[in-house]
This record gives C-alpha cells, structure tokens and sequence, in this order.
C-alpha cells in the first residue's frame, strides 16, 4: 500500500471510530443519564423501571431529558388512533410525535432492549382518514435503534404517499431499523440536516391509493430536504421491493452522501413481478425535470444496484454533476443512466464516474458528456461471470449481525485473479494494494 493510501486509510478508520463511537455507545455511555423502560404490557402510571415499565414512548418522552436511554422492550405495539383528529382528508397527522430534543454530545436514545425486537404497527389505523405518520421525528439529537415500523396506511386516494418515519429535525442517529410493508417511504427526510441512517433496512413499501397512481411514490429511502441543512447520510442500508424507488433524493436541495448501502428488486408491487413505480435503484437527484440554479451535489459510492425495473444509478434530470464512485451495478435497465438537465433545459449527460462496475443488463445510457473514465465499460476489460466470485441475487436480505452492520457474502466480489482488480484510479478514498479495484467491494 502506497503511504499516502495508507495516512488516508488510518484517517478513514479513525473517523469510522469515532462515529461509530458516537452513535453505538453502549451501557457505559446510557448510565451518564437516566435510563428508563417501555413494553407492550407497561403502564404509563407506572415507575419507568425494567420490573414497573411504562406503556408508550409518549410518556417516556414527557419524561427524558438530554442524556437519557429509554429501552423500549420486544412485542408488538399496535396503534388505532392519531395524536390529533384529520383536520381534513388531506391532513397530516403523528401516531409517534418525538419532538423533544436531545443536546450534542447528549442524545435522547429510544433503543431496543439488547437482544429483543419492538414492533410498532400503525396497521390498525384504519379510521384516520387523512395523511398518517408513523413516526413524526421533529426534534434533534436523538437517537432511535433496533425498532420496527411496519403497516402505515393510506385511507383515502386523495393524497401522495403516507410516511414510516418522517424527519424533519438535526443530528439525529437512526440505527438498525427495519421499516417495511408501509404505504409509502419506509423513512423520509423531509428536512433538517446532519442526520445519520445507519445500518437500515426499508423495503416491501407499496402506495396502493397515491393519487398519481398506485405504487409511484413508495421509495425505501427518501431525502427532500431544502437548501442550506447539510450532512445527511445513508451508510449500510438495504432497500429492496419497493414499489417506487429504493433511494430517491429528487427536490434535495442539500448535499447527501449514500455509501456502502444495496438495492434491488425496486419498481414492482412487493411479492411480485408486476410494475408498479419507478423502479430505480439509486434516484441521484433531479428538480421535476426542469434546470435550477441552486441545486445540490450528491455523492454515492461503495453501493450496489441490481435487478431494479429501471436504472440502478440514475441522474433522474439533475442539473450539476454527481460523484458515482466505486459502485456496481448488475442486470440494471440501464446499469447507469447519466440524464442530467442543461442551464438551457436541453437533455445531457452528467456525472463523474470514476471505479464503477457495470455488468449485466444495459450499462449504461446519456453517458456522452460525462467525465467518466477508470470505469468497466471504458477500460477495455472483459465482462464475464468468471470476474465474480458469484453473482448471485439471493441471500442479500439475510439477517444482519448482531452489530447491524451488512452480511458478508461472496455475491459481486471480485474473484481471485480478476482483471478488476487494481484497475481504478485514486480518488481519494482508501484501498488495498497499487490501485483501487472497480466496484463497491475491495479484495
């Protein structure tokens, strides 16, 4: 490893450290503040403790102050009602509303208890007839880990999609989440910058009743988020069988960051081969299809889009060019699709590319105009099964490990011998050996 490599690789890990520090302490970290306990079977009149829990993260939240660790214990949570009646049809409403802030440094931590799996379904709000919210997360510094949220409806067709999670405060950390079968987004980043999505998954999100048509607004992940709030990130997530999009970051007006996140199996009714939405794996930007002047420059990088409807990589009209590193795409309809937006309004191609992998499927569309270089398609190498260790699209769903972080499986990993190996160019980020290999995995 050449030693400049090697300086940025001890800074990347140091970093790593120190965010993971941040947003995974443990029990040494909760007993700086109080710690308090909710469960399926608590009462909110109760003392808060592991043997006396309360019933709702309602009451805990009345309350938590900065500092302090609410373990919420296994079971289901089920919800009939919102926090406030449907002003009209077309109304937003909270089952969850946690606006109650946390303080740097000292985060309010709503964390699963160790080794158990809360459950909050919202599929019984069958009555709410407007726009629901799972959770409305309107404050700051906090932390949510180790939850489930599943069954938020849709009880009318007058309305866009409903929402999982709905963010609209700063630096906040959301861990281990698994958001699934909702009627829209599984998490949605409406505003707020510096928030972290660490080590999710969303996928099986169908909008039956949206009122452009059904499943066009069911992404995983979404970030919407307006001018000048910054830092928000998406790191180790898995959105898959979404009817919409697995990441949609359209109408971002501040940067955002994907990395070592997978999507696949996006564009269709959930459990089947159907069309449904959009269908793009990773949805890079874009403002309605028209030029803005002010728009956002994402980076997406380490990441893999597969079997996706549409493009696994797709500029979705954007109107400056994004960072697309060290990704791999496979059996995409493109693999990459470059279509970007002039100052003029006229289509172009627009992007830097730089250590991408492209197999399988169409590779790549309005690529002219773009700077790409170092990628497969352009290096002259030959594409085969035989550069993979496997190129299997079954077992990416499998559990995490108990860190949450990613599953370890051979599936588009470069083989031994590969002619992809150290075949990239030095962009910045850290790699093994004279040069980085294509594509999101190192050797």
């Amino acid at each position: 490893m050449k030693r400049s490599t090697r300086a940025l690789l001890i800074a990347a890990v140091l970093a790593s450290t120190a965010a993971t520090v941040a947003v995974t302490a443990g029990t040494s970290d909760a007993a700086a503040g109080g710690v308090y306990y909710v469960a399926p079977n608590g009462n909110d009149g109760a003392a808060g403790t592991l043997a006396a829990p309360w019933a709702s993260i309602a009451h805990a939240q009345s309350v938590a102050q900065a500092g302090d660790t609410v373990y919420v214990r296994g079971g289901s949570y089920a919800f009939t009602r919102a926090t406030k009646s449907c002003a009209s049809q077309t109304a937003q409403v909270d089952a969850i509303t946690l606006n109650k802030s946390g303080s740097s440094g000292n985060p309010i931590r709503y964390w699963a208890y160790p080794g158990e799996r809360p459950v909050f379904d919202f599929s019984g709000m069958t009555g709410v007839n407007c726009r629901i919210k799972g959770f409305d997360v309107t404050g700051s510094h906090l932390h949510l880990k180790g939850l489930e949220v599943t069954g938020v409806r849709q009880n009318n067709n007058l309305n866009h999609e409903s929402w999982g999670i709905w963010v609209t405060g700063s630096d906040n950390t959301f861990e281990q989440l698994n958001a699934h079968h909702n009627m829209g987004p599984g998490l949605f980043i409406q505003n707020g910058g510096g928030n972290l999505v660490l080590n999710s998954d969303s996928h099986d999100n169908y909008d039956p009743l949206t009122s452009n048509g059904a499943g066009e607004s069911a992404d995983g992940f979404g970030a919407h988020i307006a001018a000048g709030h910054p830092g928000n990130v998406f790191r180790g997530d898995r959105a898959w069988n979404n009817s919409d999009d697995g990441f949609d970051l359209i109408n971002a007006f501040s940067s955002v960051l994907i990395e070592n996140s997978w999507t696949w199996h996006n564009g269709y009714v959930p459990g089947t081969n159907t069309a449904a939405g959009n269908g793009n794996g990773f949805k890079m930007g874009g403002y309605g299809g028209g030029y803005v002047s002010n728009g956002a420059k994402h980076t997406i990088r380490f990441s893999v889009a597969f079997n996706n409807r549409a493009a696994g990589f797709y500029a979705n009209h954007h109107p400056l060019a994004n960072d697309y590193f060290d990704n791999t795409s496979y059996q995409n309809h493109p693999d990459y699709n470059m279509l970007g937006v002039g100052s003029d309004g006229t289509a172009i191609g627009i992007g830097n590319l730089r250590n991408n992998i492209a197999y399988g499927g169409t590779l790549t569309s309005n690529i002219g105009g773009t700077n790409a270089s170092s990628n497969s398609w352009n290096l002259g190498v030959t594409m085969s099964d035989s550069q993979f260790q496997s190129v299997s699209t079954t077992g990416w769903d499998a559990p995490r490990p108990a860190d949450g972080s990613l599953p370890v499986l051979p599936s588009l990993h470069l083989a031994t011998g590969s002619s992809l190996i150290d075949k990239g160019t030095d962009v910045g980020l850290p790699y093994h050996g004279r040069a980085p290999d294509l594509g999101a995995f190192e050797t």
